[in-house]
Formats: C-alpha cells, structure tokens, sequence
C-alpha cells in the first residue's frame, strides 16, 4: 500500500518574488543576473523569514542574499545535496 505525500511541496523559486524578497534583495539579484548566478532556492521556514540561496552559474558556491541585499558566502546554513 503506497502512504500519500501529506507535506505541501512548493517550488523551489516561486515565481511571485516580491512576495518573498525585499527591494534591495531584487536589486543586488538582477546585479548577480548579470554575471550568470540565479536563485537555486527559496528556504521557507515556519514562523520565520524567508531566505534567498543563490548559486554561481557553475553550481560550486552557494550564498546567502541577505535582506540588505549583501551577498554572504560565509553562511553557517546546512544544505543538503
């Protein structure tokens, strides 16, 4: 007997992005367009902010656009593979 999903799988980028990003995320995010980084994932966890995971057009490195739309390297979040 196959058990039915019950979590709700959302997609990875929506595709309403104001609802999730700030001015200034949008703004430093276009600047990375540019040089071939795209958002690999929005993290969406319970009763907190969402958080913007962008990824370099290798897919080698992942960051962290911040809400001030500084883009951390150096984050201490766990990704899975």
């Amino acid at each position: 007997m196959e058990e039915e999903e019950r979590r709700n799988v959302k997609k990875a980028v929506p595709e309403d992005l104001p609802d999730f990003l700030s001015q200034q995320q949008i703004f430093a995010y276009h600047g990375m367009e540019r040089f071939g980084w795209y958002i690999k994932f929005i993290r969406r966890p319970l009763f907190q902010r969402p958080v913007c995971i962008l990824s370099n057009p290798e897919g080698t490195v992942l960051a962290v656009l911040e809400d001030d739309g500084t883009i951390n390297q150096q984050h201490d979040l766990i990704i899975r593979d």
